[in-house]
């Protein structure tokens, strides 16, 4: 309370209290028992006043120790949360639904079925302990599976220096660090689902430089194959596997065009000494889908195993400006192999990509979501929301120099696939999307056959 206005209201109010009660008496009445009633009657009345001011003072020094004290509980497009005054403690649920309708053409995988599917059913527990212990648990019902996508801790140290422990995507691939609501392609390229690891189990350090115009990661992990995810299981093996990255934002926060241009390299490395299995299946490394997902154009034989160093490096970088946005991202692998007749060879995959959109009502283009100018609002004049154009180029490449001993039975050595694309957002949360792409295959037993893949989706994430 400011001193000055306690300090002159009291005098002021004595003197309103003796104006008034003089003001009911009459002028003859000025002797000294009227005087020393008055005295009595503005004595009571200025006690009266200070027991009031008390009173007042308390009430509004427990209502703010009360609000200090009182939870915040929100409901938003960005999910449910319950967040203490003090800012220490945040709990929120959130979640991500994507229903797709998918269609294949072409006559390179004559079997693959039409259909609807759930591709992601994921509700996602987070929050902060403390301040700086964070938590992030998301489960997969999707696709009629069960599993772990997300179960990790972090430890919020410092912007400059965080810790990350559990299952979690290693940061190395730019586009499979962008969240599965933000894409603006229904499936990843083949640099994200093919080369680059998925999720892995381990620890990462990471952090933000230079008033977030650098940021680097490193970390340990149990290591998976090519576009692999991990279970949260103890890993079969000791070889572990090591990620790096950096990433640069030099002209962030500043008035440059090219405030929204990024670039980094990434790389990992480890040891998958496997032995070739007597019979059955090949061990320990991947099968190459095809952009649809249902299919692989490349596989390698039976009782094929890695056996020995894996190595992926993948330059990167995006570009946003104003409603342009441009991705471009590189992988290469390099696996040691061996076969059933103890042949070893090192073979060296490759997929890139090129993806530009651009939103037509004119919102910025980002890494992340899209808000609308506009919400979609049936009735309402203008409110139709956000639409984007997508169209994208990409490549994978297998090792022509692969002996024909470790290839499978049906087989591409290149598959080069086209998109174009369209994305309403309707608002922060809902979108209808779709997406045409399609693929040639040259090499092997597939050579000149083609995919066609059509899909549409509608998702929800709050």
């Amino acid at each position: 309370m400011n001193p000055e206005p306690k300090a002159l209201g009291r005098p002021f109010s004595r003197l309103l209290i003796a104006i008034t009660v003089a003001a009911t008496f009459p002028a003859h009445a000025d002797t000294t028992t009227e005087i020393d009633r008055l005295k009595t009657r503005i004595d009571e009345l200025d006690q009266q006043l200070r027991v009031l001011s008390r009173k007042q003072e308390i009430t509004t020094e427990d209502a703010a120790a009360k609000q200090k004290s009182t939870p915040l509980l929100t409901a938003s497009d960005k999910g449910f949360g319950l967040k203490s005054a003090d800012g220490q403690f945040e709990y929120k649920l959130r979640g991500l639904v994507q229903l797709d309708y998918r269609d294949f053409g072409g006559d390179a995988f004559p079997n693959a079925v039409d259909g609807f599917t759930a591709r992601r059913i994921r509700p996602t527990f987070e929050g902060t302990l403390f301040g700086k212990y964070g938590f992030r648990f998301t489960p997969e019902f999707g696709e009629n599976k069960s599993s772990i996508v997300d179960a990790y801790l972090d430890v919020k140290l410092d912007p400059r220096f965080q810790v990350r422990l559990g299952k979690f995507k290693p940061f190395v691939g730019l586009e499979r660090l962008q969240s599965g609501a933000d894409l603006k392609f229904i499936e990843r390229s083949y640099v994200s689902n093919n080369l680059l690891p998925n999720r892995d189990l381990g620890v990462s350090v990471f952090g933000d430089l230079f008033d977030k115009k650098l940021s680097y990661a490193v970390g340990a992990f149990n290591g998976v194959t090519d576009g692999g995810e991990n279970t949260t299981a103890q890993d079969t093996n000791s070889q572990k596997e090591f990620t790096a990255r950096l990433f640069a934002t030099p002209f962030v926060g500043t008035d440059s065009v090219l405030q929204g241009l990024g670039f980094g390299i990434a790389a990992t490395t480890g040891d998958s000494h496997l032995s070739s299995p007597a019979s059955g299946a090949a061990v320990g490394v991947p099968g190459y889908k095809s952009p649809g997902q249902a299919n692989n154009f490349f596989t390698y034989a039976n009782r094929v195993a890695s056996n020995g160093k894996r190595e992926r490096w993948s330059p990167q970088a995006h570009f946003y400006r104003g409603p342009l946005g441009l991705i471009a991202e590189y992988a290469e692998v390099s696996q040691d192999l061996i076969n059933s007749a103890s042949a070893r060879i090192t073979a060296k995959n490759s997929a890139w990509q090129l993806a530009a959109s651009w939103l037509l009502t004119g919102e910025d283009a980002s890494f992340k979501g899209i808000k609308p100018y506009s919400p979609f609002r049936q009735g309402e004049e203008g409110g139709w929301g956000a639409f984007e154009l997508v169209a994208r180029y990409q490549e994978n490449r297998i090792d022509e120099a692969l002996p024909a001993s470790f290839r499978g039975a049906n087989y591409a050595l290149r598959a080069k696939s086209a998109a174009v694309g369209v994305n309403w957002y309707l608002n922060e949360s809902a979108r209808f999307a779709v997406n045409y792409e399609r693929t040639k295959l040259d090499g092997g037993t597939l050579n000149g056959k083609t995919e066609d893949f059509l899909v549409a989706r509608y998702q929800l994430a709050f």
